[in-house]
């Protein structure tokens, strides 16, 4: 308990002198109460130590009353009250993986909403149907109460400076929103408010063939700009889930099969553009390759989820698409066999451009899924990229390895349509799983460990799905440590997602155990801001908090995302 006060106690020097400033002038019903009853306790004499330690306390506890005002008088808080579900049938707090969230709703004024549509030249939505679309993540069993107010459709980086600068002026809430692949409650609006649909920025604005750098829009996907570089000969390597856009894909700093040998969306973007939530148009970096002058913004935006600004416009670095490339596939007799397989070729100095390990429950689903008949084992898939020559050789060093460990049924395809058949499946991996199960849902792991723990986190984790009840596949980027676990389960039965969610804590704990992380590539959100604190620390979270603050001080910026409520700063 001493512990538990002194930790608030440190913090009562920044709240209360700030307080008459932080509370709106006029309020109603029960915020009204509560101000009075502030505002009675400031004007007496703290005298005592005890009164003193309760003052942050009582803030904290009352910091849900804050929440209920009108967007307008709005502001960010210095403790955030956790706002989630306590109904019986949802599970939720900082121990729960299933979050309804609860935000603090403010109708948005009719001023606004006719302000925004003057912005956005009439591309705009009321429409029950389309907002309820957009505030329930198509991929995800993430849920919030609320819906987004409005929907609006940019066009062009100044339609989006005017749409948030409105925002900020009303202090509304804002969630960026692109291709809806997120599964972690990314664009959950658990506040209502604004919903800004960049997917009709998809445009390509400059390519530079010499400097093999293309500037985009932020609402074109991933797939869809490939398709525009293949007759230059250039691609962009990274390849999260279909459907996926450049925008989303740097605001999770997401990464994919090939980060193992081009990284993620850290390495792979030279710089942007973002909107700030005061409205102004920021450009982090020039188009040079490198560069060591001034803070790195570039990164601050990459991964910060539409906490900080909304990105439009983004310079990528690309690659020549490979003079030839070999998959390859093996079977093991165990999962830890195929994992030590995937550690063993990378120690061997072997520049692999993708290994992706598949358990044999997943095997099955992708026969099921596709009418094929791979061997139901675990198994690895190798793509080898370089002259004829090259690829060919690393294919028999791998081989050899393979023998080495256990493996069989070692076999490689250098047809074109082949090849993409083959990562066509192992992309629609999730889908394949969803099949043997069509009526539930999916829970999916994201964690990543050093590469030398990775066969220890997988065969830990595997020995537990095995003897659970739910159906579980397990799918690897084994080359840089990170797998996924899709844990099937029907969401209208508690005890399935209670055991769901224990294989889930189960693997995140052991992979932070194991100086891991709880997410390798699909971001916090709202599904893991439970595990942040034990990753990062707290100082590390207060310091996150202190920029949000300082960047966006109304807390419009996707609210409730990536930095947990509790963290004080």
């Amino acid at each position: 308990m001493a512990v538990f006060f002194s930790r608030f106690r440190s913090s009562v020097r920044y709240i209360f002198p700030k307080l008459r400033s932080f509370l709106p002038e006029e309020r109603t019903g029960f915020s009204t109460l509560a101000t009075k009853q502030v505002e009675n306790t400031s004007s007496r004499s703290l005298g005592s130590p005890w009164a003193s330690s309760l003052i942050p306390l009582a803030l904290t506890f009352s910091a849900g009353s804050f929440t209920c005002y009108s967007y307008e008088n709005s502001g960010i808080a210095y403790c955030e009250s956790v706002n989630l579900d306590q109904s019986d049938n949802t599970s939720s707090g900082k121990s729960s993986t299933q979050y309804v969230v609860k935000g603090s709703y403010g109708k948005v004024s009719k001023g606004l909403i006719e302000e925004l549509r003057v912005i956005c030249k009439g591309n705009i939505t009321l429409d029950h149907d389309e907002r309820y679309f957009h505030g329930k993540p198509q991929h995800s069993f993430h849920n919030a109460v609320n819906i987004p107010d409005v929907i609006v459709y940019p066009r062009s980086e100044e339609e989006v400076s005017k749409v948030v600068a409105a925002c900020n002026k009303h202090k509304v809430p804002i969630v960026p929103y692109g291709g809806a692949t997120s599964i972690e409650g990314h664009t959950l609006c658990p506040s209502g408010g604004v919903c800004i649909d960049m997917t009709n920025m998809n445009h390509v604005k400059a390519l530079h063939i010499d400097d093999m750098d293309v500037v985009v829009e932020p609402g074109i996907g991933w797939m869809e700009l490939n398709e525009y570089l293949q007759p230059y000969g250039l691609f962009f390597p990274l390849d999260p889930g279909p459907g996926a856009t450049i925008g989303g894909m740097c605001a999770t700093r997401c990464s994919g099969s090939l980060a193992v040998r081009y990284g993620t969306m850290r390495e792979n973007v030279i710089s942007l553009k973002a909107v700030l939530p005061n409205g102004d148009v920021v450009k982090t970096a020039s188009r040079a390759r490198k560069s060591s002058s001034g803070y790195d913004l570039t990164r601050l935006i990459i991964g910060s989820e539409g906490t900080l600004g909304v990105i439009t416009e983004v310079t990528l670095r690309l690659q020549r698409i490979p003079q030839h490339s070999v998959v390859a596939m093996c079977n093991f007799p165990t999962i830890k066999d195929a994992a030590d397989v995937a550690i063993a070729t990378m120690m061997s100095g072997i520049q692999v451009s993708r290994v992706e390990l598949l358990d044999e429950v997943q095997v099955r689903a992708i026969n099921y899924a596709n009418g094929t008949n791979f061997p139901e084992f675990p198994t690895l898939m190798f793509e080898f990229i370089g002259t004829d020559a090259y690829s060919r050789e690393q294919t028999l060093i791998v081989q050899k390895i393979v023998s080495e460990h256990n493996g069989s049924d070692f076999v490689f395809k250098e047809d074109p349509e082949a090849k993409k058949e083959l990562w066509r499946m192992r992309k629609e991996a999730l889908w394949a799983s969803l099949a043997l199960k069509p009526d539930c849902e999916a829970m999916t792991t994201d964690v990543c460990v050093p590469l030398s723990r990775l066969a220890d986190l997988i065969s830990a984790s595997k020995k537990e799905i095995d003897s659970s009840p739910l159906l579980c596949t397990v799918i690897a980027h084994a080359g840089d440590g990170n797998f996924h676990t899709v844990i099937v389960f029907d969401p209208n039965d508690n005890e399935q997602l209670k055991e769901a969610e224990r294989l889930s804590h189960f693997m995140v704990h052991a992979a932070l155990d194991m100086e891991g992380t709880c997410t390798g590539e699909h971001g916090v959100g709202t599904g893991k801001l439970k595990y942040v604190e034990k990753e990062h620390g707290i100082e590390a979270l207060r310091t996150m908090k202190k920029i949000k603050a300082a960047l966006d001080p109304n807390n419009i910026m996707n609210p409730g995302k990536l930095i947990p409520p509790h963290v004080c700063m």
